[in-house]
């Protein structure tokens, strides 16, 4: 299993150790163990260009994720999930208006992110399936949270 991550913001400290500990755990429990993963932090006018560009919103977000294993050419390396792009901006605010820390928070959208490598969906979908989702992210966050 290969976790790269890489760190282009200056706004919070990133822990890439623990990051990566926590995510081969998470890919472990999904069942997603021997797949490779990108995890990259960017800054809230980087997300913005990512999310204008490939999903037409011209805000910025808080994570996004990109599916190596679907679309036309999905099965050219199937050892490898895809990237998870996080706005440590995004994430910061986030957190301080929710009330807890920024590490809860990253690990909840890199969580949020990998759902949506492995088919998750709470967008354009069904309430059942939204539901499907939030559930399995609470589940893992439970999880993950209690050995971060």
């Amino acid at each position: 299993m290969n976790i790269q991550i890489d760190n282009r913001q200056k706004c919070i400290k990133i822990d890439k150790r623990r990051i990566r500990r926590l995510s081969a755990r998470l890919l472990k429990l999904i069942g997603c163990s021997p797949k490779e993963l990108s995890i990259t932090f960017v800054d809230d006018p980087a997300i913005r260009t990512i999310n204008r560009e490939y999903l037409g919103k011209d805000k910025p977000t808080n994570v996004i994720s990109f599916s190596l294993l679907e679309g036309e050419y999905g099965n050219i390396n199937p050892d490898v999930l895809g990237d998870v792009v996080i706005s440590a901006e995004t994430a910061l605010r986030d957190a301080r208006e929710g009330h807890y820390c920024v590490d809860e928070e990253i690990l909840f959208l890199i969580i949020h992110g990998v759902l949506h490598l492995t088919g998750y969906n709470h967008e354009n979908t069904t309430r059942a399936n939204a539901l499907k989702m939030k559930r399995k992210e609470r589940e893992l966050f439970r999880l993950l949270a209690d050995a971060g």
